[in-house]
């Protein structure tokens, strides 16, 4: 913790001294920010040179053979969120970033998702390099369960130049993950920089949740206390948030650079539950049941406190040699709130003092926290120029991410209230990466075309995955673990990792690449790619792209594409473990995710994972009528068979029958990941930009995207007699297929007038679907009933989300902004609870009010003011 409020200031104090250079040196503020404003507007028009899914030098956004979206840095930093998948979220039709909670690890490192595929079928580069993954498995009821991602937060969005979003496979040029296509981060390398300081906080009313006005005593010994309401919907103000951020690029000599950003950001907590109208004590006419906070639950954003840093450097030896670094250090301390333990429940219930009469451990019970620890660290090097005609590119990059949990305000309950601690080390994870890239190319003059450009390479990487067990006492079983009391084992809400998940794995890859891309005319360009790429886990895989484009008349031109992709099983899918030991009639079984190699996972029928691979389809027209303007509308088709599921709980008699025949005793159900699905993906991307001529009122920029996108599962696997049904079932189905907007429109106005500003931006998110998890009926697993066939199901209706933001600048350096995220503080649709038209839905909906799968978030209107100085 030292450590950590050290880095902190550290931070705070990098952004203070920005500040005092800006203030002491207007001038080179004023010099330098003016160009590079003209340098990122011609950066991210339809001239724009990018440097995604293609290798050439001079492609531009206007002739790619792909969509391709680039957005500017300073796009990313009109908007009250620090966040940069939130920011993705806004800007970007066919991005997806729900904001869940009571999930675990998750709540600290959220997935997001492109073209509505999982979080881990689409890669990410920095500055044209791999990023690595994170080391957490989301598993608990999110969307990209099953997945691990690159967590895009940890790069602050003061470092990014600008952002590249191709909407194509790309395996064939990038290799694994590349299904759904490839976000490019290019980093800052510019001289001058920006210091800026955002504080925000949600001012906001929870819509259809009451505010309790009185509470009644129970009667008995299962009843709920009456409670009435004031009538008004609850209030909220809460999630302050804090950050400070500095970028400043500095001359290295007369052929160099170098840019850093540092960034610290603290969230408080939000809270967005509704009342707990159960009884939360033992005893009947308890009078601590009529002044109990009903809202003690926490659901929503957990407490968060980030730093980051970034560099991002080169310097120039001759005319042909440049060597390059970039690199990043971040660390986040998160929690996560689990549900709330009533002091009545059984969860709460001290054994050590009495196994006659019930005596709670905590006499008011207990909200269990889940800590984190996630440090991220990145560095790359390397070496470009060229020579003999060939541009050469050699790299290595290197980056880990660690997970480390600390399980507070908890308990062992089968250890007894006087032996248990109440804070746990459960253990953490580890995951790292390095890649070894050469990439060459040069143009070919070979009587075929304008131009030809061949880029060749090839690519080493060695990846790891490690589980740390946790302290003894975060998941041993105590002696009330056994009957006749049956207390659960380990530390409340997330039982540590034990000795016997310990895992150390790695593998290896290499590849190889060959790309052409050639102007064959003034209208006609085509490309093609291939791949071949070795495993060391599971063998080998080749790939293919074929993509054109043909200018039919000036400014009108189609494209399409065709390619084949493919996604590795992650190492953490094939390797991830944890158990827990219930004790049902007596006897300890062990229940929990397993490896596939593991005896428990290969006795149920599991087999080592295959890739997934990919099909991908595409085909638009773009429009370029008149100068500014850009319309682009294409069609995706991606087909991706071998799709890595999480099974189901598998539980029953015939569980118990293959695992005793294979000789494993002593497990009652478990789950591991299997190649489980066959899914097809359609959707169309439209996007419209226009940058109204200047004319007397100023600069005005339009911007206008929509995306339709449907998910539809194929095929199911099954084995070992299990159906399909008890592999994936309903609720897990239609979370992957329709656990997301099938449609998305955002539209952004941009207006600038000497020293005003402003920013309008609206995004409607399409319906989302939650299938029944609360009716008792049996059709709640059927996968063959559609949407709306089972009483329980859930359709959460389109909202829009609007954000307005006003910036003015006294002087020249310096910029004022204020505005309000979600101005019109808008909510999802209000859970049911309770018994509604003969379903019945539970209580827990109560004190959950909003799902975890809005796309936009259930925290409300976030207002918020930015001071920024440019030097």
């Amino acid at each position: 913790m030292k450590t950590y409020k050290l880095i902190s200031a550290l931070a705070v104090t990098v952004s203070s001294t920005a500040l005092f250079v800006a203030a002491a040196n207007p001038a080179f503020a004023q010099q330098d920010t003016s160009a590079q404003a003209a340098d990122a507007e011609e950066a991210t028009g339809i001239n724009a040179i990018i440097v995604t899914g293609t290798r050439r030098t001079d492609r531009t956004v206007a002739d790619s053979t792909v969509p391709v979206d680039v957005i500017s840095g300073d796009e990313l930093l009109n908007s009250g969120t620090t966040e940069t998948n939130k920011l993705l979220n806004q800007l970007v039709p066919s991005f997806n970033f729900p904001q869940p909670s009571l999930t675990d690890g998750t709540d600290s490192l959220r997935p997001a998702t492109l073209r509505g595929l999982a979080p881990d079928q689409v890669l990410v580069l920095v500055n044209g390099k791999r990023r690595h993954q994170s080391a957490l498995v989301n598993l608990n009821g999110s969307v990209g369960r099953g997945s691990t991602a690159v967590d895009l937060n940890t790069i602050p969005p003061l470092a990014i130049e600008r952002l590249e979003v191709l909407r194509d496979g790309a395996a064939s040029q990038y290799g694994s993950d590349a299904i759904a296509g490839v976000i490019n981060i290019q980093l800052k390398k510019g001289i001058g920089g920006r210091a800026q300081a955002t504080f925000g906080k949600y001012i906001t009313e929870m819509e259809d949740v009451g505010q309790v006005d009185t509470v009644s005593l129970t009667t008995g010994l299962s009843d709920n206390p009456v409670i009435t309401y004031t009538g008004e919907d609850r209030k909220r103000r809460d999630g302050d948030t804090y950050t400070f951020a500095s970028n400043f690029g500095l001359p290295l000599g007369d052929s160099g650079y170098v840019n850093l950003t540092a960034e610290y950001k603290d969230r408080s907590p939000t809270n967005r539950s509704g009342p707990d109208i159960r009884r939360n004590y033992f005893n009947a006419g308890d009078p601590r049941e009529a002044t109990f906070n009903r809202y003690a639950h926490r659901y929503g954003d957990g407490v968060s406190q980030d730093l980051n840093f970034f560099v991002n450097g080169g310097i120039e030896f001759s005319d042909s040699a440049e060597f390059y670094t970039f690199g990043s250090y971040g660390i986040r301390k998160g929690n996560g709130a689990g549900f709330y333990r009533r002091s009545a429940d059984v969860r709460n219930r001290d054994w050590a003092a009495s196994t006659t009469t019930f005596v709670p451990i905590y006499a008011d019970g207990f909200l269990p926290l889940i800590a984190s620890e996630i440090v991220d660290i990145s560095a790359a090097a390397g070496l470009r120029g060229d020579m003999s005609g060939w541009d050469y590119d050699l790299s290595v990059v290197y980056g880990s991410n660690r997970l480390d949990y600390e399980i507070q305000n908890t308990v062992n309950t089968s250890l007894g209230g006087a032996v248990s601690a109440r804070q746990f080390d459960a253990g953490g994870l580890r995951s790292g990466q390095t890649s070894i890239n050469l990439d060459m190319r040069r143009d070919l003059d070979i009587g075929i075309g304008q131009s030809v450009s061949l880029a060749v390479g090839g690519e080493y990487r060695n990846e790891n995955y490690k589980i740390v067990p946790g302290e003894l006492q975060s998941y041993v079983n105590g002696p009330f673990s056994a009957a006749p009391y049956n207390a659960a084992g380990g530390a409340q809400v997330f039982p540590g990792f034990r000795p016997a998940n310990a895992t150390d794995v790695s593998r290896d890859s290499f590849a190889g690449y060959i790309e052409l891309d050639a102007d064959l005319s003034d209208s006609l360009t085509m490309q093609l790619a291939g791949r071949y790429e070795h495993f060391s886990d599971f063998g080998d895989t080749i790939n293919g792209k074929a993509a054109a484009r043909y200018e039919i008349v000036d400014g009108v031109a189609l494209r399409g594409s065709i390619s084949t992709g493919f996604r590795a099983p992650s190492l953490a899918q094939q390797s991830f473990a944890t158990t827990s030991t219930n004790n049902v009639g007596g006897v300890l079984i062990e229940v929990g995710t397993f490896p596939v190699s593991s005896p428990v996972a290969v006795a149920l029928g599991a087999q080592a994972l295959s890739p997934e691979k990919s099909l991908n389809l595409g085909g638009g027209v773009t429009f370029t009528p008149i100068s500014g303007l850009s319309i682009t509308a294409d069609y995706y088709n991606i087909k991706i068979n071998d799709r890595i599921t999480l099974t189901e709980n598998l539980q029953g008699t015939d569980v118990l029958a293959l695992l005793t025949a294979a000789g494993v005793t002593g497990v009652s159900s478990a789950r591991f990941f299997i190649n489980g699905i066959d899914t097809r993906t359609t959707g169309l991307d439209i996007v419209a930009s226009y940058r109204v001529p200047e004319f007397g009122l100023g600069k005005f920029r339009v911007s206008v995207g929509y995306n339709l996108n449907n998910t539809k599962i194929t095929d199911r696997r099954v084995f070992s007699g299990f159906t399909a049904q008890r592999l994936f079932a309903r609720q897990e189905s239609y979370r992957l297929t329709d656990g997301q907007p099938k449609n998305k429109l955002n539209a952004t106005l941009d207006w600038d007038y000497n020293n005003l500003g402003m920013t309008l931006r609206t995004n409607r998110y399409g319906e989302v679907f939650l299938p029944s998890g609360f009716s008792t009926s049996a059709n709640n697993s059927n996968i063959a009933l559609t949407p709306g066939a089972v009483p329980g199901d859930i359709f959460l209706s389109p909202k829009w989300i609007t954000d307005l933001e006003f910036r003015f600048k006294p002087v020249e350096s310096v910029s004022i902004a204020f505005g309000a995220n979600n101005v019109l503080d808008v909510y999802p649709d209000r859970l049911p609870f309770g018994t509604v038209d003969g379903v019945s839905y539970g209580l827990n909906n109560s004190f959950l009010p909003y799902s975890s799968q809005s796309p936009f978030g259930f925290s409300g209107r976030f207002v918020y003011g930015r001071v920024s100085i440019d030097f």
